[in-house]
């Protein structure tokens, strides 16, 4: 079998983590290059991930993540915040980045900054920040495939109070909302919840071949 899909095979949405055992910082920084280098619409990555270690702060993110120990329990915990509202001045930043990366005019660079403008800017506030919500789960799932590559445990979580998240980590007045969570971590021995087949759809159910 392929060892990427070994991977995802071995990995799970782990229930209890190893509290004796941390992610070193050599493989965070691993982890956190494949959310840097992760795809997002017009390579925009609108949003930004805190990686939680401090535990006073964890202790009051718990109780606002329906009580899940993974919170605290956990080496780290990698929150997800997208940017609530996009605008010009922040695409045209965008747009320096891309012409200092790259060694290009700005100037060149207009027409795909008007284009973007024309598409992101036309979306309401609400459309807007489902949008750049949406582009965090892709980043997400860069984490989980790289975390399993290197036999780090990952529980991403959608189960937490975003306003709370928002409050305890000034998110809002940087204008970023808690979008999902992911502790990281190794597994303890005694969660059984790795022992359990993983259920998925058939590939004929899944997969329609036009």
């Amino acid at each position: 079998m392929n060892n990427y899909i070994k991977s995802l095979e071995w990995r799970y949405a782990t229930k209890k983590f190893d509290t004796s055992k941390k992610v070193s910082d050599e493989d965070l920084n691993i982890l956190l290059k494949s959310i840097q280098l992760s795809a997002s619409s017009y390579g925009l990555q609108p949003y930004e991930v805190f990686i939680v270690t401090d535990r006073e702060i964890r202790k009051k993110l718990q109780p606002v993540s329906w009580g899940q120990a993974q919170i605290i329990d956990a080496s780290h915990v990698l929150v997800f915040a997208n940017k609530t509202q996009i605008n010009a001045d922040w695409i045209d930043g965008y747009l320096e980045n891309i012409s200092k990366t790259r060694d290009i005019t700005l100037e060149s660079l207009s027409p795909y900054g008007d284009f973007m403008k024309s598409k992101v800017l036309a979306l309401s506030p609400v459309e807007q920040a489902i949008w750049t919500s949406k582009q965090t789960y892709i980043a997400l799932s860069n984490l989980l495939s790289a975390a399993a590559d290197l036999k780090i445990d990952t529980c991403p979580m959608e189960g937490f109070e975003a306003d709370a998240y928002n409050e305890i980590l000034g998110l809002s007045q940087k204008g970023l909302n808690a979008a999902l969570v992911a502790p990281i971590g190794y597994r303890a021995l005694e969660d059984d919840t790795q022992h359990y087949p993983k259920v998925r759809q058939s590939k004929e159910k899944l997969f329609t071949h036009i």
